[in-house]
């Protein structure tokens, strides 16, 4: 490789890295805002817990209150990004999630507020509750937008998602949180500055882990709302390997204890 094409790989290397690192704190983490954020999981808490799985209800709230944040899916796909959570965290963890529950007056608060998810719980007759915090914050600027191979140019908007899924198992019985873990993730939108030219726009990509992968919105108008639920299926696949890991641990945690008191 001449010394001009490592420099250009060096130079993408630098600037992906450079990406992620912004994107890990954009956007801001709001499960503080509806649990106490001294509240945090016990590392070996949920590995001594018996008997499992542990049955619970799922609560999926939409964060929009933090400064910045990107509107909210819409109400269907919420539903369908529900359902699929509901199955691969039974994967992933032993809890059994038996079903969907409402968020109905679940909003954050100043530090949390525990009992309204006690009232939600004890309202279904739950002890074990699933938090999952969804939110994220969007930035769009000009850009020209060339069509196909040709020379031929247009001028459009990049529109960047950054996205996060926050998960929390809590013990609503004893005031206490089992685990938890999140998941980050981002996709652009280019769009021309008029419709016309379906063949090649709207059009997102996985930017910058998958840059050459080109996802298609069924409409021009509904394209902003296709970027958020990919950015989101995105977020929600790395929480759940996270919450994967984060159950390792706990395990591992609680089997520390057992040998040192023996």
């Amino acid at each position: 490789m001449s010394q001009r094409g490592a420099t250009a790989v060096s130079l993408a290397v630098i600037g992906a890295a450079l990406f992620a690192s912004c994107a890990s704190a954009v956007p801001p983490s709001r499960l503080g805002d509806y649990l106490s954020p001294d509240l945090k999981a016990d590392a070996g808490v949920f590995g001594r817990l018996e008997p499992r799985p542990v049955p619970a209800g799922l609560l999926v709230v939409s964060d929009t209150a933090h400064p910045g944040a990107a509107p909210t899916l819409p109400d269907e796909a919420v539903l369908r990004l529900s359902e699929s959570l509901k199955l691969e965290i039974s994967r992933a963890i032993p809890v059994l999630v038996k079903h969907i529950v409402p968020p109905e007056s679940i909003q954050p608060q100043l530090n949390g507020d525990w009992a309204q998810f006690a009232e939600l719980a004890n309202k279904h007759g739950l002890d074990y509750l699933v938090l999952i915090v969804l939110s994220s914050t969007e930035q769009e600027h000009p850009v020209t937008l060339f069509l196909g191979w040709t020379t031929h140019a247009q001028p459009g908007f990049r529109r960047d998602n950054w996205s996060l899924v926050e998960v929390a198992l809590l013990d609503v019985k004893n005031s206490r949180v089992l685990i938890q873990a999140e998941g980050r993730g981002w996709a652009t939108l280019d769009s021309p500055t008029a419709p016309g030219i379906n063949q090649w726009y709207p059009v997102i990509y996985l930017r910058p882990q998958d840059p050459e992968r080109r996802i298609w919105p069924p409409t021009y108008e509904g394209a902003p709302n296709t970027l958020r639920v990919v950015s989101f299926d995105q977020a929600a696949k790395r929480m759940t390997l996270n919450l994967q890991k984060a159950w390792i641990e706990s395990l591992e945690a609680a089997g520390a204890e057992v040998h040192e008191t023996s």
